[in-house]
C-alpha cells in the first residue's frame, strides 16, 4: 500500500466504512468516513444525528470521535455489542462514550476503560488512555492510587496504560502542568514499572521520562541514576537510556 489515504484500495476502504474489518494502520483509521461507518454500526442514530457527523468531515479525528460518542449517549445506544464490535474506530467510540458518562466515579471509569484499555488493537488502546485523561488529570492524587494496582497487572497492555495515561506531555493531547513541574507525584507508577519485563511498558515509561525531561532535567538524571545504581537489569538501562536521549 502507497500514497496514504488515496492509496487505500476502494474496496477495502468500503470494509472499513462497513465496519467489517478492523484498521491495519493509521492511515487506514484516518480514512474512514466516520457518518457511514456510524449508520453501519448504529443503523437507528437518525438521518440528523448522521447530518452532525458528515458536518464534521473535515475535523480532527480525536474532535470526531468524542462527537461520535457524545452522538451516541444521544441516542442512549447500547454500549455492550459496540464494545466487542469488528472495527477498532467503534470501539473507540465506546471508549469516548464511557468517559463521557455523567455520574461515574473514577474508580467506575476505569473499571469500564480496563477492557478497552486491554484490547487487541493498537487504536483502540490509545483512545482508551486518551479519553479518559482530562477525568485522571483532574483527579491527579486518586487517579495514581487506582492506577498503581495496574501496574502489577499480568496483562502487558494494561501496565502500559498505568503510564501512558498520564505522561506529563503525551501525544494527542493536553498537557498535565502538574506532573510537569512535579514528575515526582507519579513515581507510584513508575518505580513499579522500571524494570518492566516487556518492550510496550518500557517504551512508556522511556517516554513518561523524557516529557519529564523537558522540565525537570535533573529530577530525570538523578532518578535514572538511582534506578541504575538499584538494579542494573536489561530493562532498566533500556528505558534509562531512552528517558535521557534528549538530554545533552
Amino acid at each position: 500500500m502507497s500514497g496514504g489515504i488515496a492509496g487505500i484500495a476502494p474496496a477495502r476502504l468500503a470494509l472499513l466504512n462497513g465496519g467489517s474489518v478492523a484498521s491495519a494502520t493509521l492511515t487506514e483509521g484516518l480514512a474512514i468516513d466516520f457518518a457511514v461507518l456510524l449508520a453501519a454500526a448504529v443503523p437507528g442514530i437518525g438521518a440528523a444525528r448522521l447530518d452532525r457527523m458528515h458536518a464534521q468531515a473535515a475535523a480532527g479525528i480525536t474532535k470526531r470521535m468524542a462527537l461520535a460518542a457524545q452522538l451516541l449517549l444521544e441516542a442512549n445506544a447500547e454500549l455492550a455489542p459496540l464494545q466487542t464490535h469488528p472495527s477498532d474506530t467503534v470501539r473507540g467510540w465506546v471508549c469516548f462514550t464511557i468517559a463521557f458518562q455523567a455520574g461515574l466515579t473514577l474508580p467506575q471509569l476505569l473499571a469500564a476503560m480496563r477492557p478497552l484499555a486491554d484490547d487487541g488493537h493498537f487504536g483502540v488502546r490509545e483512545w482508551a488512555w486518551l479519553a479518559l485523561r482530562p477525568r485522571l488529570a483532574a483527579e491527579l492524587a486518586d487517579a495514581i492510587a487506582l492506577l498503581a494496582p495496574w501496574t502489577a497487572d499480568p496483562s502487558e497492555r494494561v501496565r502500559r496504560f498505568a503510564c501512558e495515561a498520564l505522561r506529563p506531555r503525551g501525544v494527542w493531547c493536553a498537557h498535565i502542568a502538574q506532573l510537569k513541574a512535579q514528575p515526582q507525584l507519579a513515581l507510584p507508577l513508575l518505580q513499579a514499572l522500571r524494570a518492566d519485563p516487556a518492550v510496550y511498558v518500557q517504551d512508556s515509561v522511556a517516554n513518561w521520562l523524557n516529557d519529564a525531561a523537558k522540565s525537570q532535567p535533573d529530577w530525570v538524571r538523578a532518578l535514572c541514576a538511582q534506578w541504575l545504581q538499584d538494579s542494573a537489569s536489561a530493562a532498566t538501562q533500556r528505558i534509562c537510556k531512552r528517558a535521557q536521549r534528549s538530554l545533552s
